[in-house]
């Protein structure tokens, strides 16, 4: 019984096996006849086709190749390139190692009739730096390039486009630091003449010519901006490098550069032009203000000297004079004149103020004697005068007389008289002007009376410092009309 139950049981599950078996097998059958798309197939089979043709033109043209040699030495002729520039991005000239950084895309024209193939409809482009590798290129570099490194981000950036016919375009992007030697006698007025050298390496004029394509050879993308310049002109120029083994045929694009003015014109010339404005406040001071004076002077004078070493720390040092240092040194001049005027004008007022002290404590005491000792006037023929005691005094403002100070006549309005002792009484007179007597009127009542010379120190140092206030700024204008014409008509190249 157990027997049978056995063998049934093993005849079920053989059954059941064979089942699931095939069941597997048609679901097999039924996904591979879904998944297997017969015109995709067929447009697989197609392009592998059009590849291969490409490939077979190319292993046609590149198997009997030389690339060694140039495309028209068979023809015993120079192979000319024409080359375009254009200037993807430009950064600031730096002015202490004087070079700038470009990213340019370089593209160079030939043709070569070894590269052409009567079965070439379309051109052919090759970006396989082993492809590229095959055919002949121009060997060019950059003579006045300091820095060169070639973009392989995302891949390298580098074609070679073979067009019907045999006509090739090699274009490539280069990131290249140039140098640029800047003539700063105009600083920072001046022009500066940045250039891109390109020249033939190996190659001499009788195997490779070298020339611009047309006149718009050099381009520069509208999105490039200068911090520190602007560029109005480029200039695409041919030249030829001549060395002792042959002469080498090479491109030069001139670049023209135009510094801009608006930061040096807000942080050095209009503060310097208001520190030396300031500076003539002293000549509308009196001249006895030395604390002030002194001060103001001082003041000026140091900060236009730490505007002027601002302005030295930003260029670098070179042997010759620029036009900045050429407007500090003016403004500190003036600056310094004026100072001296004030020590010139308080030296004048302090002589004569001695000299009317002196004359001041001698009258004094022959006033007292004269009181102390009456005797009857004499009169002279000039003026009646005699020999008499003479005695400054100073009107006051309410009409009473006091002695005179130590201090000099001033014509500010109020009135130096002489009192003229006779005995016990006293006659007044007017030496001195009241504001509404002209200068010339004031000197000659002073220029009979015994204190002329004093006085005439006196006088002299108030009229220096009211002509310093017309003749100074007529200077700083006749200065500044010279500066700017002659630096902006003056032309360093």
């Amino acid at each position: 019984m157990r027997g049978r139950l056995c063998i049934g049981t093993f005849l079920c599950l053989l059954v059941w096996h064979q089942v699931l078996s095939d069941v597997e097998v048609d679901q097999n059958v039924t996904l591979a006849t879904t998944l297997e798309p017969q015109p995709v197939q067929e447009e697989v089979t197609d392009r592998p086709n059009e590849h291969t043709t490409a490939l077979n033109i190319l292993d046609s043209l590149l198997q009997h190749y030389d690339r060694r040699a140039t495309p028209t030495n068979h023809l015993g002729k120079a192979t000319v390139v024409d080359c375009k520039l254009y200037v993807r991005s430009l950064g600031s000239i730096n002015p202490d190692t004087m070079d700038y950084q470009v990213d340019l895309y370089l593209r160079q024209h030939w043709f070569d009739p070894r590269l052409n193939h009567p079965q070439l409809n379309e051109p052919l482009d090759l970006n396989d730096p082993n492809l590229v590798k095959g055919i002949w290129k121009p060997e060019v570099y950059f003579p006045n390039a300091k820095d060169a490194e070639f973009q392989y981000v995302t891949v390298p950036n580098v074609l070679v486009r073979i067009n019907p016919g045999g006509n090739i375009l090699y274009m490539l992007r280069l990131k290249l630091k140039f140098s640029c030697m800047m003539e700063l006698s105009k600083f920072p007025l001046d022009e500066q003449v940045c250039t891109m050298e390109i020249a033939s390496f190996s190659k001499t004029t009788k195997e490779l010519i070298l020339q611009w394509k047309d006149e718009s050879a050099v381009d520069i993308s509208n999105e490039v901006k200068m911090p520190q310049f602007e560029i109005f002109k480029v200039i695409a120029a041919k030249c030829q490098e001549t060395f002792h083994i042959g002469n080498y045929s090479c491109l030069l694009a001139e670049l023209h550069l135009k510094r801009s003015l608006g930061f040096h014109m807000v942080q050095s010339y209009l503060p310097t032009i208001l520190i030396v404005v300031i500076s003539w406040v002293s000549f509308w001071m009196d001249v006895d203000s030395v604390a002030g004076r002194t001060t103001l002077g001082v003041t000026t004078l140091l900060t236009v000297s730490s505007k002027a070493s601002d302005v030295q720390a930003e260029v670098p040092l070179v042997s010759y004079v620029k036009a900045i240092d050429i407007w500090m040194g003016a403004c500190t001049g003036f600056i310094f004149a004026a100072l001296l005027e004030f020590t010139f004008t308080n030296y004048l007022w302090r002589r004569g103020r001695r000299g009317h002290t002196s004359r001041h404590f001698n009258k004094e005491n022959q006033l007292s004697k004269s009181i102390r000792t009456p005797s009857p006037p004499s009169f002279s023929e000039n003026g009646g005068r005699g020999e008499l005691g003479l005695h400054q005094v100073r009107r006051r403002p309410n009409g009473e007389n006091e002695p005179a100070d130590n201090e000099c006549g001033e014509p500010n309005g109020n009135i130096q008289t002489e009192v003229i002792s006779r005995g016990a009484g006293e006659f007044v007179r007017v030496l001195l002007r009241d504001e509404d007597l002209g200068r010339e009127e004031f000197a000659d009542r002073g220029r009979n009376s015994n204190t002329y010379h004093d006085m005439s120190d006196c006088i002299l140092a108030i009229n220096i410092d009211e002509w310093s206030r017309t003749v100074f700024p007529f200077m700083f204008f006749l200065f500044n009309v010279c500066y700017w014409t002659y630096y902006s008509h003056w032309n360093v190249h």
